[in-house]
């Protein structure tokens, strides 16, 4: 069966708690499907790291229920174990007419109906954790919560006051983490820094798997993994819709994927692979030109103020994209995607650095983290929306353009309180560009519209 790690809030040690959980499994030869709850991009990177299978996110807000169910099962009967990652705090998600916590762990484990092993950051806790721990399993008797993980642990008293706590909720610990061994994974202004940029990431996983070895009670956490037929015999089914090839359009888009531009959603490349749409990557740092033959180009998120230097450096590449884009190629740019089409971008310590220049916009770094779910309401047609629709899509970023576009493509709301966030996006020649990061799962038929317009 299945289980879902999660925490009691964030920053409680999830991803490396579940980390080490991926690192001993895969030691001991199991294939692993891996999944994220959420949008982010940063954490499924270092699941993939481990395991070598792409860590799939699970949001209903950005795609569906019927997608995360479908999306889960087609993926874990192709691997020995599955496990999931949870967002935030548990019950952390956005409230609506139908729940206080839609598109939260506790929503994906109900909906899944998988277990849940809930983390605790036991640092400023001894027996108070009695009262966490029964409100968390009380709460929601639905979201089944069948052990916990003690982290950062301060010492062997410390851990004896805890276990008298827990005396009186009946609930075994799965997993005990002391302070002084726990291992801090390296970050920056937009979270965890991504594994292509870390040197020593095998190292570190390395020892994540030896510190799991004797951090948890496997005698209680193998039979779960053991039970997965029958999981999968009772409990989902799979909508095979999602994931049947479609009419083969046999076109080739370009995709910028390197240390800079990697905020990509696997999904959004199978789905476009399932459209027979063949996916050329290159990399707007290292090669010289972008792909021959193409008929799209896909400039997804990442980091590129951090790499404006090594951007800006190769001019080849600069020219190559400024010209195709130039000829009319159609081009959709997320985020990072859109920065480094802009005129410039002016990083974190003020310095400018010119970037390809094909939309009118100075980018500034800006301390502020702009962040959260939204509502995207298409205001200008264009060969990828044809008509006026409502995207949920995420924003995720640190980046403040200098001033508002003159014609902006798309109206932000925030998805919770739907109050206007921006008027915002570029829609030049043939370039799609906004900051808003979007799921392909829920605009299928736009896409298929798309690709027909241009075959």
């Amino acid at each position: 069966m299945p289980l879902i790690i999660a925490g009691e809030r964030s920053g409680v040690g999830k991803t490396t708690i579940t980390l080490a959980l991926l690192s001993w499994l895969k030691n001991q030869g199991k294939s692993i499907q891996s999944f994220k709850v959420g949008p982010d991009y940063i954490d499924p990177m270092f699941h993939t790291a481990i395991t070598g299978l792409p860590c799939r996110n699970l949001d209903p807000i950005l795609t569906s229920e019927d997608y995360i169910k479908s999306c889960f099962s087609y993926h874990s009967q192709q691997a020995d174990i599955s496990i999931i990652e949870g967002v935030m705090g548990l019950y952390d998600g956005v409230p609506t007419h139908t729940s206080f916590c839609y598109g939260s762990t506790a929503h994906i484990a109900k909906l899944l109906q998988i277990p849940v092993i809930l983390i605790i950051d036991c640092s400023k806790l001894s027996t108070s954790i009695a009262a966490i721990i029964y409100g968390y399993v009380n709460l929601d008797l639905e979201v089944r919560i069948v052990g916990i993980i003690l982290n950062k642990v301060g010492s062997e008293k410390h851990l004896s006051l805890l276990k008298e706590g827990l005396k009186i909720c009946s609930i075994p610990i799965v997993g005990i983490w002391f302070r002084e061994k726990y291992i801090e994974l390296p970050s920056r202004h937009l979270g965890l820094i991504p594994t292509e940029e870390i040197t020593l990431h095998k190292q570190i996983f390395k020892q994540l798997g030896i510190l799991a070895e004797n951090s948890f009670s496997w005698d209680i956490l193998m039979p779960y993994f053991q039970e997965k037929k029958n999981y999968f015999t009772n409990k989902l089914v799979i909508n095979s819709s999602h994931f049947t090839p479609q009419k083969k359009y046999n076109i080739r888009i370009a995709i910028a994927k390197d240390k800079a531009f990697n905020f990509y959603y696997q999904d959004n490349f199978d789905i476009l692979e399932s459209l027979g749409v063949e996916l050329v990557f290159f990399s707007p740092i290292n090669d010289d030109k972008i792909p021959d033959n193409i008929q799209g180009i896909y400039l997804g998120g990442g980091f590129p103020e951090v790499f404006a230097s090594e951007l800006v450096k190769n001019i080849t590449m600069i020219k190559s994209l400024k010209k195709a884009i130039n000829s009319g190629i159609f081009t959709y740019a997320e985020c990072g995607g859109m920065m480094y089409l802009s005129e410039k971008i002016i990083d974190f310590e003020s310095k400018s650095w010119e970037m390809v220049g094909v939309l009118p916009n100075i980018v500034m770094m800006d301390k502020k983290l702009t962040i959260g779910y939204r509502k995207g309401k298409i205001l200008v047609k264009n060969k990828l929306f044809k008509n006026t629709i409502i995207l949920n899509g995420h924003e995720f970023h640190r980046g403040k353009n200098y001033q508002d576009s003159n014609s902006p493509i798309i109206e932000i709301k925030d998805y919770y309180t739907q109050q206007i966030l921006s008027y915002q996006g570029w829609q030049i020649q043939n370039i799609y560009a906004s900051y808003l990061h979007i799921h392909f799962a829920n605009i299928i038929p736009q896409i298929k519209i798309f690709l027909e317009e241009i075959l």
